[in-house]
């Protein structure tokens, strides 16, 4: 799931730390998509600080919305759906159409939660600008991250960016979809082919996904990992 998707999970947490460590996983994948970190090795360490506690609370409760999530029948389902109808936008471009349905799946789930209001992006931003920066160096260090400026760097400007407001309109989620298809492919696209991502998503949302609350519905009655 994307950002906004596992902040629903994290939606009523009173502590900033507790919603940092739900999203924290994939913020470090979009630093460097080849970093692996296992927090449970250094409970011993992390443990001893409450605030440390709250990021992996979040932390394992991402894991397991992940693994539920793409285990589902309604992620499965709508997977193999989208694929094809995705192919005419895809056309001329190295873009495995099951890795456009999988990210397209996420991002409209992310654009559904806010046009339906259910969470509110500007709460998930002042969560994430109100966290103990101290405590997480500290902890990103106890797992092993070597470049941590790096991060605090591009945490900084995550935040300045505000790019989930973008997702409330379909039309700029085309753009982001075929830059996140970049970072494993080289290629260009053309206007038209943006339009026509975003026509056949549009399409796809308005007749398929309006039963989109069941998978959270889902997700929450299947977790164990609770606060």
């Amino acid at each position: 799931m994307n950002f906004l998707s596992h902040y629903y999970f994290e939606r009523y947490a009173t502590q900033p730390e507790r919603v940092l460590g739900g999203l924290l996983p994939d913020l470090l994948k979009n630093v460097d998509k080849s970093y692996v970190f296992h927090p449970q090795k250094f409970e011993d360490q992390l443990m001893s600080h409450p605030v440390s506690v709250e990021i992996s609370e979040g932390w394992y409760r991402h894991i397991e919305v992940d693994k539920i999530f793409h285990s589902s029948s309604f992620f499965l389902t709508h997977c193999h759906a989208l694929r094809p109808k995705l192919q005419p936008a895809l056309n001329n471009t190295p873009i495995r159409g099951t890795f456009m349905a999988h990210i397209a799946i996420e991002l409209l789930l992310d654009h559904l939660l806010i046009t339906h209001e259910i969470v509110h992006v500007t709460r998930l931003y002042d969560h994430l600008g109100n966290i103990n920066k101290s405590v997480l160096m500290t902890y990103l260090k106890t797992i092993g991250l070597e470049d941590i400026d790096g991060f605090m760097n591009f945490y900084q400007k995550f935040l300045e960016w505000k790019y989930i407001y973008e997702y409330k309109s379909i039309d700029d989620i085309a753009k982001p979809l075929f830059n996140i298809s970049k970072r494993i492919w080289d290629f260009q696209i053309t206007t038209d082919q943006e339009i026509a991502l975003s026509e056949i998503l549009k399409e796809y949302t308005e007749t398929h996904l309006t039963n989109f609350r069941e998978v959270y519905t889902y997700i929450q009655d299947k977790m164990t990992y609770l606060p």
